[in-house]
């Protein structure tokens, strides 16, 4: 079971581009050990959110807390530092480099030698195998092909083991991350985000699947028209209600 106690809490959050109001006064809490489900139609305002959320937007109004204490960020970066990550849906994968190129993309390894500094290619395939097999439980066939020629589950496999290899990762986002699988790559892909939970982190899950949010969210954050209509229990709700709530059926009613 998730932990009672938020570790990211977001109040009265709006953000306005120009003349726009993309978000009006939206709350959401996430706890650790929980994934926290987000759905709502186009032009919901799930993609702004999570993008103040993660430090690439800032809000033009509300505040954030992390475990209490008031948090600002001014960059994706900085949330990094502080231990909040994403993985969209396009995974920002170079798709000439192997696995392991890409795991450390930006970040690489390097050992020194008569005052030259060189990529350690060795330690990063070898830290890439280690994070990809303990913590996702996944092994690759080979760590030596192009990652283009991996298969859509081990591309987002790849992709998750880049954001959760820094130990202190504790929030991650995921932006439809079974949008482009078959049905056996997606069963993979929600059993990592269940590992992930396993693990304590906190999960934000962006979905427009039904049938993936129901599978393995423990929340569901409902928003339309750029506002959070309601939040409910997984397990005490059904599809039905969900869809009512995105389409505004109770209003309409």
């Amino acid at each position: 079971m998730p932990a009672a106690t938020p570790i990211i809490s977001m109040r009265g959050i709006s953000k306005r581009f120009g003349g726009v109001t993309a978000l009006q006064e939206v709350d959401l809490d996430v706890c650790p050990g929980e994934v926290l489900a987000i759905v709502g139609d186009n032009g919901a305002g799930k993609s702004t959110l999570i993008k103040i959320l993660t430090g690439v937007y800032q809000p033009t109004e509300g505040a954030i807390e992390m475990d209490g204490q008031a948090l600002s960020m001014n960059s994706h970066s900085e949330a990094i530092e502080l231990g909040i990550d994403a993985v969209y849906q396009t995974l920002a994968l170079a798709d000439h480099l192997d696995p392991a190129a890409n795991m450390f993309l930006g970040s690489e390894l390097t050992k020194s030698f008569l005052g030259f500094r060189y990529l350690d290619n060795g330690r990063m395939r070898v830290e890439a195998e280690r994070v990809l097999l303990e913590r996702l439980g996944v092994r690759l066939r080979s760590m030596d092909v192009p990652t283009e020629s991996l298969s859509g589950g081990q591309r987002q496999a790849v992709a998750i083991a880049r954001a959760v290899y820094h130990s202190d990762l504790r929030v991650l986002v995921m932006d439809e991350p079974t949008a482009a699988l078959g049905p056996q790559e997606t069963a993979r892909t929600l059993k990592l985000i269940e590992v992930l939970r396993e693990e304590g982190l906190a999960i934000v899950l962006i979905s427009h699947s039904l049938d993936d949010v129901f599978a393995i969210s423990d929340r569901i954050q409902v928003m339309r028209r750029g506002r959070r209509v309601d939040v409910v229990h997984t397990r005490q709700t059904s599809r039905q209600e969900v869809l009512g709530l995105i389409v505004g059926a109770a209003e309409a009613a």
